[in-house]
């Protein structure tokens, strides 16, 4: 696997709970290799035509580009949002064994 194969996808959920339950799907089914949770984010953000000020929990998610479609449609069904967060961030350098780890951690199109 190459950087250019890897990505960082970075998603929203309302809490603690839910990003774990989302993060613990997706790499069961291998369609990220690890899911880092991160309590405590506050976000700013326009909704349904008022500004909205909310505790978020952030999920960060590495996997494989080729997966990126699927991995969001599960993220998607998984999530209590109507309008969830999911965007893929590309990975431009970083360690080969890491990379590799990544590949080996998730799903092959083959599978």
């Amino acid at each position: 696997m190459t950087a250019n194969d890897a990505v960082f996808v970075y998603v929203t959920a309302g809490d603690r709970d839910a990003a774990l339950k989302i993060g613990r799907n997706v790499v069961e089914s291998g369609l990220a290799a690890c899911a880092n949770v991160f309590d405590g984010m506050e976000s700013i953000y326009r909704w349904q035509g008022a500004i909205e000020h909310a505790k978020e929990t952030v999920l960060v998610l590495k996997t494989r580009a080729s997966l990126l479609d699927d991995l969001t449609n599960k993220v998607v069904d998984l999530h209590d949002y109507d309008c969830p967060c999911v965007v893929a961030m590309p990975i431009q350098g970083g360690h080969p064994d890491y990379l590799a780890w990544i590949a080996a951690q998730t799903k092959s199109l083959e599978q």
